[in-house]
């Protein structure tokens, strides 16, 4: 590697997180709290033959559901987050009933476990909700790469993050992205009153995302 891409390479990532950082500062939330404010559906997708991926020539393409048809009806995120869905949601509310396991007789481990992790300098302290991974996630999809299962054994940072280790291997890629900043620094140093790390079950539940209010 050369000096300049080497240099590079620390700049990156440093601006990336110092962007990601600033605007977290403006973005505080409450997690508990409804927004008195409603925020209108505005999502909108760009059909296939507009989205760049696709060959708007290929006859066969009628034959496939544009995103807006099928993401339409599902859950609301915010607009232009991710793929603009709140998956999480909507799998509670069972208008998606994703195959939880092959075998059917497999066991099926699924965890209520909040942990706060306290090491966020200047930002919120993070609630990693256990429930809303293992609805999703098998424990081995996690454990014991690239998180070890002790709590603060893992020497997590955003800039590891944001080069796409820990939390960025999925989140920016097939989870929300790292812009969202509030999702993740949802707990308050001056409001918080328990001991960081594992918390008593059951674990918090969250509003909607477009529900919770910003201050």
């Amino acid at each position: 590697m050369s000096k300049n891409n080497f240099s590079l390479s620390l700049i990156i990532p440093f601006v990336k997180y110092s962007c990601v950082f600033f605007i977290a500062q403006l973005l505080a939330v409450d997690n508990n709290k409804p927004s008195s404010v409603a925020i209108p559906d505005d999502r909108a997708w760009k059909t296939l033959a507009e989205d760049g991926l696709h060959d708007p020539t290929n006859p066969a393409l009628k034959e496939l559901q544009n995103p807006g048809e099928a993401l339409s009806i599902l859950s609301e995120d915010f607009k232009g987050v991710g793929n603009q869905v709140d998956w999480v949601r909507a799998m509670n509310k069972k208008l998606i009933t994703p195959r939880s396991q092959i075998d059917k007789d497999a066991p099926l481990p699924t965890s209520n476990l909040d942990i706060i992790l306290p090491d966020t300098g200047e930002m919120a302290m993070v609630r990693f909700p256990h429930k809303a991974h293992t609805d999703w996630l098998d424990c081995s999809n996690c454990h014991p790469r690239p998180f070890k299962a002790e709590y603060n054994s893992n020497p997590i940072n955003m800039f590891a993050i944001l080069a796409g280790g820990y939390c960025g291997q999925c989140h920016g890629a097939v989870a929300f992205p790292l812009t969202e900043c509030r999702r993740c620094h949802s707990v308050s140093r001056k409001d918080f009153k328990g001991q960081p790390g594992p918390q008593p079950e059951p674990a918090k539940i969250y509003l909607p995302a477009k529900k919770q209010k910003v201050q």
